[in-house]
């Protein structure tokens, strides 16, 4: 079956602001403010990570129709781009590392949830088993979750050598699967139809940890970030559960 990709090319309000996060080239950020109903207590601030295989063609614009219906039902959300120079993995995780490190001046002293789609979702993977990193959860979206397999399949023609410099062999830290786990929670949500990110790859990761793995029969790769999608209510479901004020569930 096809992908979807209707949502890549869909026009999305303009952000609140912007923010720039470090004084990088790519340390810049969306932030849109909620301006749904009042919730209180408030649930987590989100920062929201685009994926695109963590080639540098590939920008946050296109995961603004979703930060957009995130604000919506009240949360801050901020959308952050972040370094994806091939062969050079660690900028895009310092930057990563660093827009959370920053939050703290936009939301107050409020652990945040790390949401990541895709790349976007390794990327959360791997921040978020940093244990000096403050979370409130983790929410991996279709994450490219184990590195070793998505490189034996050649997903994206290469996409995994091109954005280590190296085999994920030779960079197990990097790779999900095959790395330390987080302390925190962390969901993990896929599409059964995902023809570009195959589900396997987060049945190998949650096999070996303590991740709770969300499989939706009828999604394929792009319904996880679409708000017009059926998957979407799931999505905000397992996000709704994550976000949560401490004690309320």
């Amino acid at each position: 079956m096809p992908e979807d990709r209707s949502v890549l090319g869909r026009s999305a309000p303009r952000p609140s602001r912007p923010w720039a996060y470090g004084p990088g080239r790519d340390q810049v950020a969306d932030v849109y403010l909620p301006d749904g109903p009042v919730r209180d207590p408030d649930p987590a601030p989100l920062l929201l990570v685009h994926g695109g295989f963590w080639r540098p063609e590939y920008d946050r614009a296109h995961l603004r129709p979703m930060a957009a219906a995130l604000a919506e039902l009240g949360y801050l959300t901020v959308l952050p781009e972040y370094a994806r120079t091939p062969g050079r993995p660690d900028e895009g995780i310092d930057d990563i590392q660093a827009a959370l490190a920053g939050l703290a001046a936009l939301v107050g002293p409020r652990e945040p949830v790390l949401v990541g789609h895709s790349a976007g979702g390794h990327l959360a993977l791997v921040v978020a088993a940093d244990p000096a990193v403050p979370l409130r959860g983790c929410l991996a979206l279709a994450p490219v979750a184990d590195l070793a397999m998505a490189e034996a399949d050649d997903l994206d023609q290469g996409a995994v050598r091109a954005y280590l410099g190296s085999s994920a062999t030779d960079r197990a830290d990097l790779d999900p699967a095959r790395s330390a786990r987080s302390t925190i929670p962390v969901t993990v949500v896929h599409g059964e139809r995902d023809s570009l990110v195959p589900i396997a790859l987060s049945q190998s990761y949650c096999a070996s940890g303590p991740a709770r793995l969300v499989a939706i029969p009828e999604a394929g790769h792009f319904e996880l970030i679409d708000p017009l999608s059926d998957a979407w209510p799931i999505v905000i479901g397992e996000l709704s559960a994550l976000a949560a004020p401490a004690g309320i569930e």
